[in-house]
């Protein structure tokens, strides 16, 4: 039984059955099913953010599985098959594709000079390059540390396209995606993520209580 690197601590069975309650499930099942319908005129987005958002949207139909076991990776510029990954892979994927910035090696060399700083919740006595950067709380905190983190906008027009969102789902588990340029039907901003089922772009911002926002070289 694999453990989740996007969930950390949690069984991947647990956490394969969360993801199918996340999109099948409650509120969020409304706002999931009711996303990508009918999307409005793309919203302003700086060049970056536009390239950003567009490497995450061309991993849609190419991600097609969610799979958090625990992988080897080269180093640097690591990745497992494109065809599966968590949520993190998402946002590691289009800053890579899009902007050439390799989280693997940044978070790495961060957590090599700054190991302190980091979460200690997986029993880890020094960094590990296959994992590290795939961990929702430490990319929180690298982002935390390079001065990238924003407060949660009160007013859901305050998010931004390329925005990184951190959520909790269940109030436990650890989840990330690109807020998208585009807005669903219910006027919230579209979200580009692997919440279970591969990547998609769909309406969730709001189907879990937010913890982060993030906005990183864009």
């Amino acid at each position: 039984m694999g453990i989740d690197p996007c969930f950390p601590g949690a069984a991947r069975s647990d956490t394969a059955a969360l993801s199918r309650r996340a999109v099948l499930g409650g509120a969020a099942a409304a706002a999931l099913l009711g996303c990508s319908r009918a999307q409005a005129e793309p919203r302003v987005a700086t060049p970056a953010a536009r390239r950003l958002i567009a490497a995450a949207r061309q991993q849609v139909g190419v991600t097609l599985a969610y799979d958090p076991a625990y992988s080897a990776l080269a180093y640097p510029g690591g990745d497992v098959d494109r065809a599966k990954g968590v949520c993190t892979d998402v946002v590691i994927r289009a800053y890579r594709d899009a902007l050439g910035i390799d989280l693997q090696q940044v978070v790495h060399r961060d957590m090599a000079g700054h190991f302190s700083a980091y979460p200690r919740r997986w029993g880890l006595t020094r960094p590990d390059a296959n994992i590290d950067h795939r961990r929702v709380p430490n990319l929180e905190t690298f982002w935390t540390r390079a001065a990238a983190r924003l407060p949660i906008p009160a007013r859901e027009a305050e998010w931004q396209p390329g925005d990184v969102f951190t959520m909790l789902i269940d109030s436990r588990l650890p989840h990330t995606g690109i807020v998208s340029d585009r807005l669903g039907t219910s006027g919230h901003p579209l979200v580009i993520h692997n919440i279970g089922s591969g990547t998609r772009e769909e309406d969730a911002l709001y189907a879990y209580r937010l913890t982060g926002r993030f906005r990183w070289r864009v």
